[in-house]
């Protein structure tokens, strides 16, 4: 995406994104950027991490 009016259309249709957006895309990135078997960890600690968070609120 080098063409900047290709990117000044794309804005104007979409808009900004937002800054929780553009750390997302950074975050999937990095993610894609792994071994598989370092995104299975990943996924599995995010998965614990969440159920411990459910733990904690149902008490």
């Amino acid at each position: 995406m080098k063409n900047p009016t290709y990117v000044a259309e794309l804005q104007k249709k979409l808009g900004a994104p937002s800054s929780e957006t553009v750390e997302s895309l950074r975050l999937l990135k990095a993610f894609i950027k792994l071994a598989p078997d370092q995104r299975t960890e990943i996924v599995e600690l995010v998965e614990r991490l969440a159920q411990d968070a459910d733990d904690l609120s149902l008490s």
